[in-house]
């Protein structure tokens, strides 16, 4: 594994912990329960709260019975739109921060229902049972409307949406038609695949502590933003910040569904604030299929080449579903645009509302689906042109982004393409469709690409040096499970030269400096680049107190001059001018040192680039003719990400990828009855994903990779490139293995039989 890779010159060396494969500093209190989770908090004398949803999907309340409810014994109130309180902004108009334009829905804000599963009424009781029995004798009676919940059906009131805070309107450039028409080979397909939801592990929770000063509290809640969860619930409750302080410590997985305030923070707010009591309301399995999901895509796309097989016109087009409420898009498109190069390119984007709730973004949003479906038909486009498919992209391959006319600031998928073949064995590939065997089972290799764009965001950071020697860094970032706790430990570590073990990372609170939400493959370049620069800063402090003390061997040198190596600082030029930090400390008295710093991108930089990750997979699978079984054997993915950190984290970050594309492409669908417009698999028996049995070998390779446009210590993102590039290399190798090329998502065993 290809994956030592020298820092830029602008980062000062200090001990060697950046690059190394270090186990999780949070490890030992996740596995042995002191890691609290938001349903976790132990806070004394809690009431809890149970959500009641509607079992229609478009119509309004006629009737709430809430008097039999509330004489049961310890139930506490029972909250709909009809005794809401007056908030400071609950009407429909208000913008989340990560909010796309739009209406975002507001719990109980009227008795209309605009989607299945809408949250009606929250019950509080003074226990969890209790709440939940009274939530399922709880009377409403609704008058249904007409509602329509189908892609199918919608797609040709589709409509394309402006740009906003999520969604850029793809730019296309030459003239497609003409190319097309005169091109050698051509290819037309349309792709699929129905809404998929996150399900991650932990479910969404809130705990609201009431401490009894005033209107404060302190909100435990699941979110992959605290900052965000705070600013949004300030502005509905008409809160001061310094009322509402947000802790997210721990998150058990997010993938995006952490990204806006979900409902259940704002009906546990509102419950504690009303009640002036503190309040936990966890929702259930079935309840987190109410909050968000990828949404269901149709895509259609034309390819043509000339006569060697070089690409000349694409066309990409897209129609997703969006709330009746809300405009949605995912950036679906763009990527056919920049991924290979070619003269003349068609994109459109277009979305259908429909009686659902408003879909959010989903690990790799836009590119699971839009990479799927390109990469599909650059591999159908393959076989017309009677090319290898990975000498096809590799002929096709753009060493410019031709749809912003910019310059990639690095890009080593090339190097994936050769190494990620040369592990995986490609030329031993037969190219001919069910041309290979193991006994009675088809054979098929496919390959798959993925680039995701790399980015870097503003982000605060506080370091503070104990008399001791102990360094704590501290910043409001989360950790949703990807290792951010442990790579800033080994950044930090690095940067003062202090062992590893002497360093605490703080995250996930809102009394922490600021932090953008944890997504878009951003955090490890934004908070790195602020924890290295924080820490320099101490680092600064530190030296100049050691040259305060008489006959210091540091005297007259400037910072650069200087090395923090080992729990030392010592001069570059003479390592024997050294002076122990804890020495400095010590003869200092016992004020510890604090450092306040942060990162913002250089934006005028990264704008004269095009800025991405980008990945080549190789997968293998094994198909039984007689009964469609299909079984992924082997993947091989290599990723180009810039610098790694820990190379051990983010091998899981791939692995995980990893199984996720493969779930995508044989498991994953959210099936809607439409006669009810409900979701009839949510939960986690019928919305498969795999299983340890379902995943065999998996080899990751990190090409090696530095990118200081990105940001100032190399780092580009791995969370959503590694996924890319999966679904579409097994749904190719499942056309080589077996000769039919299936488009729609998951390629279950009926559409093979």
């Amino acid at each position: 594994m290809s994956q030592t890779i020298a820092p830029p010159p602008t980062v000062k060396l200090g001990t060697d912990y950046v690059g190394q494969p270090t186990n999780r500093v949070e490890g030992p209190a996740k596995v042995s329960g002191a890691a609290h989770y938001a349903a976790d908090y132990p806070v004394a004398d809690l009431w809890y709260g149970y959500v009641v949803n509607s079992p229609i999907t478009k119509g309004r309340i006629t009737r709430i019975d809430t008097a039999p409810v509330l004489a049961l014994p310890g139930v506490k109130q029972i909250f709909t739109h009809e005794n809401v309180p007056a908030l400071a902004s609950l009407d429909k108009s208000y913008q989340d921060v990560i909010a796309p334009n739009g209406s975002p829905f507001r719990p109980l804000h009227a008795p209309d229902i605009l989607f299945n599963l809408q949250p009606v009424a929250l019950v509080v009781a003074d226990t969890f049972e209790l709440a939940r029995y009274a939530a399922s004798v709880l009377e409403i009676d609704y008058e249904t409307a007409d509602f329509n919940t189908d892609l199918e059906q919608g797609q040709h009131a589709g409509f394309t949406p402006p740009k906003d805070s999520v969604f850029t309107p793809p730019a296309s450039y030459g003239h497609f038609g003409q190319a097309f028409a005169q091109a050698t080979h051509r290819h037309s397909g349309e792709y699929r695949h129905q809404a998929q939801h996150h399900n991650p592990m932990e479910l969404f929770a809130t705990t609201v502590q009431w401490l009894g000063e005033g209107r404060k509290m302190k909100i435990y809640d699941k979110t992959q933003g605290v900052y965000n969860v705070q600013e949004y619930l300030c502005n509905v409750f008409g809160l001061e910040k310094a009322d509402a302080q947000v802790i997210t410590a721990y998150m058990g997985g997010g993938f995006g569904s952490g990204l806006r305030p979900q409902h259940q923070v704002f009906l546990a707010t509102l419950a504690a604030l009303e009640l002036q009591h503190s309040v936990r309301l966890t929702l259930t399995r079935d309840q987190m299929f109410s909050m968000g999901n990828r949404p269901g895509v149709i895509q259609h796309l034309q390819l043509g080449t000339d006569e060697w097989g070089h690409l000349t016109a694409l066309q990409h087009t897209a129609v997703s579903e969006t709330s009746r409420f809300e405009n949605y898009a995912d950036n679906v498109v763009p990527t056919s645009g920049v991924l290979y190069n070619c003269d003349n390119v068609s994109l459109q984007h277009q979305i259908v509302p429909l009686d659902l709730y408003t879909p959010q973004s989903m690990r790799a949003p836009g590119a699971a689906s839009g990479e799927f479906a390109l990469e599909v038909a650059i591999d159908e486009m393959a076989y017309q042109a009677g090319r290898d498919p990975l000498e096809f992209r590799l002929l096709n391959y753009a060493e410019r982004d031709k749809a912003e006319n910019k310059p990639f600031s690095s890009k080593r998928l090339r190097e994936c393409y050769h190494e990620g073949a040369a592990r995986f064995g490609w030329e031993q590939r037969t190219p001919e469709p069910r041309s290979m065997r193991d006994g009675h089972l088809l054979v098929g290799w496919g390959v798959g690409t993925g680039m995701w764009e790399a980015k870097q965001q503003p982000v605060k950071a506080k370091a503070r040096l104990s008399s001791e020697g102990h360094l704590t860094v501290s910043s409001a970032s989360t950790d949703i499970g990807t290792g951010t706790y442990t790579i800033m430990t080994q950044m930090a570590a690095q940067t003062l030269g202090l062992p590893i073990e002497d360093v605490t990372l703080v995250l996930g609170d809102t009394s922490l400096p600021q932090a953008p939400i944890q997504g878009g493959s951003w955090m490890s370049a934004s908070l790195g680049t602020a924890v290295q620069n924080t820490c320099q800063a101490l680092g600064k402090k530190v030296l100049a107190l050691a040259q305060q003390q008489a006959d210091s061997p540091l005297a007259g040198l400037a910072f650069e001059d200087v090395q923090f190596v080992d729990g030392v600082m010592r001069a570059n030029d003479d390592l024997s001018r050294q002076v122990a930090i804890r020495e400095v400390l010590a003869a200092s008295g016992p004020v510890a040192l604090e450092a306040e710093g942060g990162a913002k991108p250089d934006a005028a930089r990264q704008a004269q680039y095009s800025c991405h990750s980008h990945n080549a997979v190789f997968a293998e699978v094994k198909v039984d003719e007689e009964l469609g079984v299909v079984h992924v054997t082997r993947v091989v993915n290599a990723v180009a990400a810039g610098r790694i950190m820990n190379p051990k984290t983010a091998r899981s970050q791939i692995l995980g990828s990893v199984v996720w594309g493969i779930g995508m492409a044989l498991m994953e669908e959210t099936v809607t009855d439409h006669h009810f417009g409900r979701y009839v698999n949510h939960n986690y028996g019928e919305y498969h994903v795999p299983v340890n049995a379902d995943i065999h070998t998996i080899d990751v390779i990190f090409v090696e990779e530095n990118d200081d446009v990105v940001s100032p210590i190399g780092v580009k993102g791995i969370g959503e490139v590694g996924m890319l590039g999966v679904t579409a290399a097994v749904a190719n190798a499942i056309y080589h293995a077996t000769g039919k090329r299936v488009r729609e998502l998951p390629i279950t065993m009926d559409k093979l039989l």
